[in-house]
């Protein structure tokens, strides 16, 4: 039997003690369904709080993770139209990418740009994908537009600043470290805001003047998350996509956003969710391949510029496990397989 390499979680647990490499069987595809053989995965701190049980879904175990992936189609399946052994792909919405082949299905794959490098290809479908939709289709900023974001020097954060750029809208990005915010404005924020040594309320006023800021994305939740909706001006909107501040925190009780009231119900703000595997699930197909399609032209176009990540062999993947949740590790840590 020829076997594959993948990495798996055993159980459901910390990353660094359920997860193994192990030899599985290579899988076949079939009808209107390609084989994948991948070339490189990124290691996103939401995989290893799926390990965790603390994310969105919970698998069954033992399960692979991963959520992106890019390779080389090696064998079709009948009913593949338009794709070919050989052509290079990224996919779509298809989880358990950790391993050397994937299965999928053919309209969850898309061929890469021709020069388009592997390390963004393999990072487009979930955060730079995100921050395209949370600024277009989810909250429609226009030029001239203040946008208020946490964690800016994220990868989602540094292409909503590049998305700014490029669209003419206005970025306002908070950071939690000084040393950031050098690198924020060289990027092409319009402004920044150090929690290390700013109140949030009040450099916001100070920024946004009296109109304020209407529209808002969060992805750090609690006390941040909170100051970030009372801040907003009346009719404002927050949208929420992930909650940095209880990072290790796995007591669902825990996971809270204290959102003011008087300022909610007084100044009717709105605070709602956006999860990106829902997105990929529920989104009616043509809007999606549309949203899609404008993500990966701007990335092919140099107006998303996402940041080079770090190869890590797949037998060493508890270092790219390590790296993925460390302060300030630079580029993504990928999976790759030789």
């Amino acid at each position: 039997m020829i076997t594959m390499r993948s990495v798996v979680a055993d159980t459901l647990g910390e990353p660094s003690e359920v997860l193994h490499l192990h030899a599985r069987p290579i899988p076949e595809p079939g009808p209107g369904q390609v084989r994948i053989r991948v070339a490189a995965v990124p290691v996103h701190a939401s995989d290893l709080h799926t390990i965790r049980g603390r994310y969105g879904f919970t698998p069954e175990f033992p399960t692979v993770p991963g959520i992106e992936s890019v390779g080389v189609i090696d064998e079709l399946g009948s009913g593949t139209d338009g794709l070919t052994a050989g052509q290079r792909v990224i996919t779509i919405g298809v989880t358990g990418t950790w391993q050397e082949y994937v299965v999928a299905e053919a309209e969850r794959v898309l061929p890469v740009p021709v020069g388009m490098s592997n390390s963004t290809a393999a990072q487009l479908l979930a955060n730079p994908l995100t921050a395209v939709i949370l600024t277009g289709d989810e909250l429609d900023v226009r030029p001239g537009e203040w946008l208020l974001q946490t964690a800016a020097g994220s990868t989602v954060g540094q292409s909503v600043i590049q998305l700014g750029a490029h669209a003419g809208f206005k970025t306002l990005n908070v950071v939690r470290r000084r040393s950031a915010v050098e690198d924020i404005l060289a990027l092409g924020g319009t402004a920044v805001i150090c929690t290390e040594d700013e109140d949030v309320r009040e450099r916001i006023a100070d920024i946004a003047g009296r109109d304020g800021v209407s529209k808002a994305i969060d992805c750090v939740g609690g006390q941040l998350g909170a100051d970030i909706s009372r801040a907003l001006a009346p009719h404002g909107e927050l949208i929420v996509y992930g909650a940095l501040s209880t990072h290790r925190q796995t007591d669902p009780d825990k996971l809270t956003i204290p959102v003011f009231a008087r300022s909610l119900i007084y100044e009717t703000k709105t605070v709602r969710g956006f999860w990106l595997f829902r997105w990929l699930t529920e989104t009616p197909k043509d809007r999606m391949a549309a949203t899609i399609d404008r993500t990966l032209q701007l990335a092919d176009s140099g107006v998303l510029r996402v940041p080079e990540g770090q190869p890590i062999p797949v037998e060493k993947f508890g270092e790219a496990v390590s790296l993925a949740e460390a302060p300030a590790h630079g580029g993504k840590p990928l999976l790759v397989f030789d």
